[in-house]
């Protein structure tokens, strides 16, 4: 079976990152992980990546003067390792205009807010403050505007009367480690496919995202 070549960008611990790597081994995402690479050193999802045998790299942004020149040295990177799709994974990186239309189609990533929804930083606690009854997380093709491409599947959560932000984000995280797994699945299997600016799911242009709020979905496979 031909698999997804893929290469995951991470900054941290990398859950979701780990979440893709154990799908891939117990056969049901049907990806190559061709690397893991990161721009922290320290980043303890390296070592996440390495104990399961995935290659691993570190091109620290500290090493250069500026955000173009970072750019650069990841793209070549990554394209080191020949990959149809990159997955950000918790990168806690603005990326380039130049980096994003290099991978225009291929970069993805996952947000913990119902996007178009607080876009940015410290979603769970902006989501408490506006005082609304859902939460969740959103997988995005990535464009040049701060997560604002093609929104394909959002998971939502009911924001309790007790929450806080730690306990909204602990549940957001559990969510999107079924979540963006299920959206790279649907890439792997010529399901989900960008277009001309758009996202395709069946070759049917995705006008709202796909809501997946349980393994009963009719999208889920």
């Amino acid at each position: 079976m031909h698999k997804l070549p893929i290469v995951i960008l991470i900054s941290g611990r990398g859950s979701n990152m780990q979440a893709i790597l154990e799908q891939a081994a117990q056969g049901e995402l049907g990806v190559d992980i061709r690397a893991v690479i990161s721009n922290r050193p320290d980043a303890e999802g390296l070592q996440t990546a390495a104990a399961a045998g995935i290659t691993t790299a570190i091109v620290d942004h500290r090493d250069y003067a500026d955000r173009e020149q970072y750019d650069q040295a990841l793209r070549v990177a990554i394209d080191s390792y020949q990959p149809a799709l990159v997955v950000l994974a918790g990168f806690m990186r603005i990326l380039t205009p130049a980096f994003v239309q290099h991978y225009q189609g291929r970069l993805i990533n996952i947000h913990p807010s119902l996007l178009p929804a607080f876009r940015g930083l410290n979603t769970h606690q902006r989501a408490l403050d506006a005082g609304v009854s859902e939460h969740g997380a959103s997988v995005h093709y990535v464009t040049e505007e701060l997560d604002g491409g093609p929104v394909v599947a959002q998971f939502r959560v009911p924001v309790l009367d007790d929450d806080t932000a730690a306990s909204l984000g602990a549940r957001v995280l559990k969510i999107e480690h079924h979540l963006y797994p299920t959206v790279i699945g649907w890439i792997a299997t010529g399901r989900l496919r960008y277009r001309n600016g758009m996202a395709y799911l069946d070759d049917q242009p995705l006008l709202t995202p796909v809501s997946v709020s349980d393994s009963r979905s009719e999208h889920i496979q």
